[in-house]
């Protein structure tokens, strides 16, 4: 039986090959054995090594793809959320946004373009409104261009070259904008459970009308964006809200450990009951490790790890996840979701690299059937799902797990597969306005969109892919890195590496986060220590802490001569500079955290 599933595999893998190239196939028919079969398999088996000139000149195409996306965007979009590329203009998807152009934004910055990084960032201070009576999803909100995207040009402002206020990265411009877009979603977490509603109104708040069910990733997916400027502002309320969503979502996991797809943020109960890691789930499982890594925390890997046993008992079948009945792990689906290919990237930063490896070549194997990755694809009949053939140009997460790969392993068959990506987006995609959605991948029919996603996920993976050496890679293999000074006084080294990109690719770095918080602490120890130096003896040791410090008693902090501190001092400051613990092979925290 081994023998027949290898050589079916073989044939497959070459029918693969003939599909990808010619198109002229059926994914079921079966082609004969000859020499052929043997000759492909050893091409396979020996990837090919790209040199430097190659990976250069592959950067440059993906450049020009960008700028070709970008410009049209510009000539014949702007100010919509986003280009429409078959008639030449725009629409508003998401919240009239100018979207695209901000979820654009750091990706400018990966590219190497200050020059525009600055104007355009200048640019939206000055045009982008939340007081708009405008009904948005908190989810996509949150995760693109408005507080995301704004949080990470934030953090990139220094090395594009930005005029930066005092205190940096603790405040800014773009941090305020941020701050006031998430402000924006707030009344969505107000619910009996703390899980939040899909849709807010930006003037209004959330309408009496508005449905309580929301899907799971929905509810999860805040922890990053929202830990970010509780750290960076001093405001834990956006942490706060996003914890106990987190906490609320963990409670309602079935007895064999499972979350279902869709749920009510009221009663708690389960509307959709399919487990799986694909839509609807996928960014709850990536922000519970992804958040592990940027804020160092024990709590959030715990719940993860808890979640992957369950998942590897009942939904994982040959390197393949299904979707199985949370309550009772039978299977539901068994089918293949393109939003699932971000499961071997978040295996690789765990570690875990041979069950990564293994699930990416199944993945690959489907984008090599049909030149992308469909919605939603039948493991058993090996082909697209009826009415779900969709590719909308979103090969970013097997992009990125092919990114995390290729730096933990060195293998350039994850090279190859964004050379794939490349072609086959310039081939079927590519129209004399932008790239347009394919509608479907059987026979390239393609839609008038261009999702903001394309340049914010899928061109900047497949640039860092091709570029080991960017700032984002820490340096990479050549050793050079750089940095800046952030902080009151610049004490603190930001962007050195450990970046951390949310779900859509918008790098976070946690020196910032440590550098705010540090000096955030230590302004509330002086607080602490001025107030409990300046008090008369019969003063209540329970008067507020935060009450107004009386002119002149800040020199009460001096030793008289003679006198020696009875206590250490409460202030304090840190030694141990940042350090990335994010490593090659994936090892997420030091024995002593």
């Amino acid at each position: 039986r081994r023998v027949l599933y290898l050589f079916d595999f073989f044939i497959q893998r070459l029918n693969n090959k003939i599909l990808l190239f010619s198109g002229l196939f059926h994914a079921s028919m079966r082609v004969p054995v000859y020499v052929t079969l043997f000759v492909w398999l050893l091409q396979d088996a020996a990837a090919h090594q790209f040199t430097e000139e190659e990976m250069s000149s592959i950067r440059q195409r993906v450049k020009s793809m960008f700028y070709h996306a970008y410009n049209s965007y510009l000539d014949n979009a702007f100010p919509y959320d986003e280009l429409r590329p078959l008639t030449c203009d725009g629409q508003d998807t998401w919240g009239s946004f100018s979207l695209t152009l901000v979820d654009a934004l750091d990706t400018l910055l990966v590219l190497g373009n200050h020059t525009e990084f600055q104007r355009v960032a200048t640019l939206l201070q000055d045009t982008i409104d939340f007081d708009i009576d405008v009904n948005a999803s908190v989810f996509e909100t949150n995760i693109r261009a408005v507080v995301g995207g704004l949080l990470s040009a934030h953090l990139l402002a220094a090395r594009a070259g930005m005029e930066l206020e005092p205190g940096w990265p603790c405040s800014g411009p773009l941090l305020r904008m941020a701050e006031d877009a998430a402000r924006k979603l707030l009344p969505a977490f107000q619910t009996a459970t703390g899980m939040p509603y899909g849709t807010v109104n930006l003037l209004k708040g959330v309408s009496p009308t508005e449905t309580p069910v929301t899907c799971t990733a929905g509810v999860g997916t805040f922890i990053l964006e929202f830990a970010t400027l509780s750290r960076l502002t001093g405001d834990p309320t956006f942490e706060k809200v996003a914890r106990r969503a987190l906490r609320a979502l963990w409670k309602t996991r079935s007895d064999i450990g499972l979350v279902g797809n869709h749920i009510d943020v009221q009663s708690q109960k389960w509307v959709a009951q399919d487990a799986g890691i694909g839509a609807g789930v996928d960014s709850y499982f990536e922000y519970l490790v992804k958040g592990a890594v940027l804020l160092q925390d024990q709590e959030l890997l715990h719940m993860f790890l808890e979640y992957d046993r369950a998942i590897q008992n009942y939904t994982r079948f040959d390197d393949w996840y299904l979707w199985v009945q949370m309550h009772k792990g039978t299977v539901s689906m068994p089918v293949f979701q393109s939003l699932e290919a971000f499961w071997p990237g978040l295996q690789s930063l765990l570690g875990n690299l041979d069950a990564a490896v293994r699930t990416f070549q199944n993945y690959y194997s489907v984008w090599r059937q049909f030149g992308g990755l469909p919605e939603f694809y039948s493991i058993p009949q090996g082909f697209t799902v009826d009415k779900r053939e969709g590719y909308p140009l979103r090969p970013a997460e097997l992009i990125e797990s092919a990114m995390y790969l290729f730096r933990a392993t060195g293998d350039h068959t994850y090279l190859q597969l964004g050379l794939d990506a490349v072609e086959s987006i310039e081939k079927v995609a590519r129209t004399p306005c932008g790239y347009a959605t394919i509608r479907d991948l059987r026979d390239h029919q393609l839609d008038n969109r261009m999702e903001s996603f394309f340049l914010a996920e899928t061109i900047k993976y497949l640039y860092l892919l091709f570029d080991p050496d960017n700032f984002l890679h820490g340096g990479g293999t050549s050793g050079v890195t750089s940095w800046e000074a952030g902080g009151e006084g610049g004490q603190c080294v930001l962007g050195a590496g450990g970046f951390v990109f949310n779900t859509e690719a918008h790098p976070l770095d946690p020196a910032a986060l440590y550098c705010c918080s540090q000096h955030s602490q230590e302004h509330q120890e002086l607080r602490d220590l001025l107030f409990s130096l300046s008090r008369t003896p019969g003063e209540s040791n329970n008067q507020s802490k935060t009450a107004d410090f009386p002119t002149g008693q800040s020199e009460s902090i001096a030793l008289k001569a003679g006198e020696k501190r009875k206590t250490p001092p409460l202030l304090s400051c840190p030694v141990q500079p940042f350090r990335a613990r994010l490593s090659v092979l994936g090892q997420v925290f030091t024995d002593s955290s």
